[in-house]
């Protein structure tokens, strides 16, 4: 015969056994931390409540849009040329639905990101141009996997590259966030920018703007600065920072946002590991610059930059030619 249990009485108020009620105090808290959220310390815009954009939503968004692009690599491996093209219009179906979505989202939560009265149609006016970009970003990704498997004596295949480096999944990530980010969807884009830093220690601002055939070997800890221009053929390595030495203040001592105050990288450049290129100054074409140096000055075309020249060049020019 079944033994049928007592019944089983409510958990305590008190919590875990021998405990008093109330010991989080949670009432003057939640008090407290409402004085601090709308009055003392208030960040929230005037206007009705928004939600922010979903990093899920946009991490799946980056997902299908690297899938549309290398459907054989990052899709599915029975694809052919009978299915192909249905596997690539799906997938970007589904990646530009929701990113039209999330850029709607984006500009209510900011308020003034995108024009005022920015409606849902606007976004799928700038996720159509941004779609329409898609086969010119494509032909730039396959310009850096080359340059990849050029520079890199390890690399055997582009496969290898395309699926394995984090170098190239950065730059994947950044040249669709770079799109978006110039057509104006700039929170959705500082928000990739830092789903690709979180995937690769890599963190590249998405209003950078990046030339062909850019490789960077390895990655770890790699910065490049909002306003950075970098042109073509150009390859960095782990632990390089492109940023900004001076931040130029308004009149009130509030910092001028958007100025031009990170490097420009010209065609054809090597920086090796560690290396801290500071400032609005220009690396000429052609030029080395080797691992470890703090860089503030301009550099000469086709000059070779070391630790050396930089401690024994007056003035810190660091270079030589």
């Amino acid at each position: 015969m079944k033994r049928e249990m007592p019944p089983q009485s409510p958990p305590s108020s008190a919590g875990v056994a021998g405990s008093p009620p109330g010991r989080w105090q949670l009432d003057r808290i939640v008090a407290e931390l409402r004085v601090s959220r709308e009055d003392t310390h208030s960040i929230r815009r005037d206007g009705d409540p928004r939600r922010a954009p979903s990093r899920d939503a946009l991490e799946a968004i980056l997902d299908g849009l690297t899938e549309a692009l290398f459907p054989r690599h990052y899709g599915q491996s029975d694809l052919d040329g009978e299915n192909i093209d249905y596997f690539v219009g799906n997938t970007l179906s589904i990646a530009l639905d929701s990113l039209h979505a999330q850029i709607h989202r984006a500009a209510l939560f900011v308020g003034d990101e995108l024009e005022p009265g920015f409606q849902r149609h606007d976004a799928v006016e700038l996720t159509r141009a941004f779609a329409a970009q898609l086969p010119q970003v494509r032909g730039l990704l396959v310009n850096d996997l080359r340059a990849a498997f050029v520079g890199d004596p390890a690399a055997r295949n582009f496969p290898e590259i395309l699926i394995g480096y984090p170098g190239m999944t950065a730059i994947i990530h950044h040249r669709l966030a770079h799109l978006l980010y110039r057509l104006g969807a700039r929170l959705v884009a500082r928000l990739m920018a830092e789903i690709a830093h979180a995937r690769t220690g890599i963190d590249i601002h998405p209003g950078a703007s990046i030339g062909s055939g850019f490789f960077i070997d390895h990655g770890t800890g790699v910065v490049i600065g909002e306003t950075a221009i970098i042109g073509d053929n150009v390859r960095i390595y782990q632990a390089v920072t492109l940023g900004a030495r001076h931040f130029p203040t308004d009149d009130e001592g509030s910092l001028i946002k958007g100025d031009a105050r990170h490097p420009i990288v010209a065609d054809d450049v090597v920086i090796y590991a560690g290396a801290t290129i500071l400032g609005r100054i220009t690396i000429g074409r052609g030029s080395t610059v080797g691992g470890n140096v703090w860089l503030t000055r301009d550099v000469p075309p086709n000059s070779v930059v070391t630790q050396a020249t930089a401690r024994n060049t007056p003035g810190g020019s660091n270079a030589s030619s």
